[in-house]
């Protein structure tokens, strides 16, 4: 007699995965630290916030950084785990569960979750009323789902300040509206297409294959071989297994509860999203028969060559290396963060000489108070230059939250610097500007070049 084998479903821990998913998704823009976003990108007010840390537009020498993170961090979880992003925490595979499970499944009865093959029979007029109901469900949630989107970019409190008045924020409803349109079309007509035709993930996916990635493989060792060398369907009853000792029931019930439309026992297919459902199928077909599933989230390595699975390897050890330096350089950008902007141009006119061999060059300041506290802010020459410049035409001034000031200044100097008749001369000035409120953390050093004029434009030396 069987003894049925039971396993643990994927299906209800990636409900699991989708519930903390969706949850951290909505809270995020919320979060907040010392008054800054834990993560927004404002195109509005020209800032990146990241973990409470506000970097404006001039400091953004961090997003390619941010960027190889997140891209060699989904190829290294590729390496290991395939195209677990995918099936486990893509936003697609996410809404499409919401749609095709819950609402059109549990909630209107339209299909039946193990057969997502089988499109529900809409010459019924009950079933079309329910369709219409279960898009309608889905726009609604398509709409949070923009709105959420949007807070990515537009922190909450602003976002609700704005809707309170829609006519004077027509670009953000349009935003809202045109995301909201496209993911009603994506969920419910587009479908799966989107991750088989659409989503580049699933064309570089195979150069990151190896045989220790972890995925769906079906066990031909046990089961027999379905489909011959040409990928061409040979075997479609069990009384057709050549074999007496393949347990493949061809039950067909790993195919019918795909959501992407294939049949696992090809072999490995770049439509696969890794979501395992194959897998929950041939574990109940085969449990009912006390036997193991023929369909393993397991490696080739291990299922079909017997050996065990390497998850450190020369591949992820690569990846790994190539992450940490990425962090590191990110912790090296991030306490490079200034707290207050100052650009320094020089105007056209290279120098101006007067009485007493005077040399005046003229810069023009461009400040900006990145902070929520209003400072008064300086301006000093400092380095080895600093007992051979004054600055002249500048007075301290105080600047609000976020605001932005032009100054001119002239830097002068009676010494002389250099006695070159053969040509003028760049000198490389530092000057620090401060809060005085502050000087110690809201302070930004810049150099400045100093044109120095050729001697025989200067009175001789006496």
């Amino acid at each position: 007699m069987n003894t049925k084998v039971k396993v643990a479903s994927y299906r209800i821990k990636r409900y699991w995965i989708y519930l903390v998913a969706t949850s951290v998704a909505l809270i995020t823009p919320f979060i907040q630290i010392g008054g800054n976003q834990i993560f927004l990108l404002s195109f509005d007010k020209k800032q990146l916030h990241l973990m409470g840390v506000a970097f404006d537009m001039q400091e953004l020498y961090m997003m390619p950084f941010l960027l190889m993170f997140m891209f060699l961090g989904i190829f290294a979880v590729t390496a290991i785990g395939g195209r677990a992003w995918c099936g486990w925490s893509c936003p697609q595979t996410i809404f499409r569960v919401i749609y095709r499970d819950l609402i059109e499944g549990k909630l209107l009865g339209l299909r039946r979750i193990k057969n997502k093959q089988k499109e529900p029979n809409l010459k019924e007029p009950k079933n079309i009323a329910k369709r219409v109901v279960g898009i309608l469900l889905w726009s609604l949630l398509a709409l949070l789902a923009a709105a959420d989107f949007m807070w990515y970019f537009i922190p909450p409190a602003d976002f609700f300040a704005y809707l309170q008045n829609p006519m004077d924020h027509t670009i953000l409803l349009g935003f809202i509206v045109g995301v909201a349109a496209f993911l009603v079309y994506d969920v419910v007509f587009l479908q799966e297409n989107f991750c088989v035709y659409v989503c580049p993930y699933s064309r570089v996916q195979s150069v990151l294959y190896d045989d220790d990635t972890i995925q769906a493989i079906y066990n031909t060792n046990r089961g027999g071989n379905i489909y011959n060398e040409n990928k061409e369907k040979i075997i479609f009853k069990q009384k057709d297994l050549p074999n007496e000792t393949d347990e493949c029931t061809a039950c067909q019930s790993c195919v019918t509860v795909c959501p992407t439309h294939i049949d696992i026992r090809k072999g490995a297919q770049l439509e696969c999203i890794n979501c395992l459902e194959c897998v929950d199928a041939c574990t109940t077909v085969m449990g009912n028969l006390g036997k193991e599933s023929l369909v393993q989230w397991s490696s080739t390595n291990e299922v079909i060559k017997g050996n065990k699975t390497k998850l450190i390897r020369g591949k992820t050890i690569m990846y790994g290396i190539a992450l940490l330096l990425i962090i590191g350089m990110l912790f090296v950008m991030g306490g490079k963060k200034e707290y207050m902007l100052l650009n320094i141009n020089k105007t056209t006119q290279l120098y101006k000489i007067k009485d007493n061999n005077e040399v005046i060059n003229n810069f023009l300041l461009l400040f900006q108070n990145t902070q929520r506290e209003n400072y008064t802010y300086t301006i000093e020459v400092i380095g080895k230059y600093a007992d051979k410049f004054e600055i002249k035409k500048f007075t301290d001034f105080k600047l609000s939250h976020n605001k932005m000031v032009k100054k001119v200044i002239q830097l002068s100097t009676k010494e002389r610097l250099v006695n070159d008749f053969t040509k003028d001369t760049p000198i490389t000035v530092t000057l620090k500007a401060y809060a005085k409120e502050n000087p110690d953390v809201v302070f930004v050093i810049r150099k400045a070049v100093f044109i120095y004029p050729r001697a025989d434009k200067l009175e001789p030396l006496k």
